[in-house]
């Protein structure tokens, strides 16, 4: 993971851009900088510097979209397979650049990102990469696709022209951290190691992974459990902050800890990542996740016996 950040202690992190770290002021200030309803939205469609971000599969965008949306998918903002070993990583910050400039994003644009498919973790993904772009004007539809038709609005299958963006070269944010960073801050006092996978993968019933490649059964070594899933409604809507809050403050997080998020590959995490945004947490990704730290055969605590 050459791209990385050389993120090894608490002053690196105390050295974030300004604007990240308003992007994670605790208070409700927090969730209305980075969550906007459909129908904040429907009010911006049309403003000449949003840029609007689909994110699920093809097949969904075709059939219907918010009106000047550009399909993203995982494979826009990762690393091509030939740069990585593992399935999910961040790509060069000029590649990055480079794409999300054919995006149209530009300096100044304004970026909403909303998910279809009910495929929340991309979406969030999408969320984490943008930050770790340094774009700070950027927010996620709250209930993504299905809030804005079940609002009565309209969809349509035309596919916008786009224009390429005018972006400066990126300067990378300190939210991606690697196994060195993770083994570093093991117990260490202000920082949370927490694992979003299911819980059967946390307590070791289930192994992750796929043949000949699986995972280690259980989970990093001290880490806490705050499942991916637990921050939404059925319809894919953010809780309350006070049921998010109930959620970390039950898995051990206490108020002020940089929360250092991992799952299987690294998607699911950036969606109890993002979540901790909301209520002002800073937060890192541990970016390859249980793949990268069990091909490097790193301390697990396996299952209750």
């Amino acid at each position: 993971m050459r791209h990385l950040l050389a993120v090894s202690t608490l002053a690196a992190l105390a050295a974030l851009p300004a604007a990240a770290v308003r992007a994670q002021t605790p208070g409700a200030a927090a969730r209305d900088g980075l969550v906007v309803s459909s129908a904040w939205l429907a009010q911006h469609v049309s403003d000449p510097d949003l840029v609007l971000l689909h994110v699920g599969a093809k097949a969904t965008y075709d059939a219907g979209h918010i009106a000047g949306a550009r399909l993203v998918t995982l494979r826009d903002v990762m690393a091509d397979a030939t740069a990585t070993s593992l399935t999910l990583e961040m790509p060069a910050a000029d590649v990055l650049h480079d794409r999300l400039a054919a995006l149209g994003i530009s300096d100044r644009s304004r970026i909403v990102v909303y998910q279809s498919d009910d495929q929340w973790t991309q979406s969030t993904r999408v969320m984490l990469t943008l930050d770790y772009a340094g774009l700070s004007n950027v927010s996620w539809l709250d209930g993504g696709q299905k809030a804005w038709t079940k609002a009565g609005r309209p969809l349509s299958t035309d596919v916008p022209a786009v224009k390429p963006g005018s972006l400066a070269p990126l300067k990378p944010r300190a939210v991606v951290v690697d196994a060195d960073f993770v083994k570093a801050h093991l117990g260490t006092p202000a920082f949370a190691i927490v694992d979003a996978r299911l819980p059967a993968f946390y307590d070791g019933s289930r192994t992750g992974g796929r043949a000949p490649a699986e995972h280690k059964t259980g989970h990093v070594a001290g880490a806490l459990s705050a499942p991916f899933d637990s921050f939404i409604s059925a319809d894919v809507e953010l809780k309350p902050a006070d049921e998010i809050a109930a959620v970390f403050t039950k898995a051990g997080v206490k108020p002020g800890d940089t929360v250092i998020g991992y799952c299987h590959i690294g998607q699911q995490a950036t969606a109890m990542l993002f979540a901790a945004r909301t209520l002002g947490y800073k937060v890192v990704l541990y970016d390859g996740s249980f793949e990268d730290w069990s091909k490097r055969d790193l301390p697990v605590d396996g299952p209750k016996k």
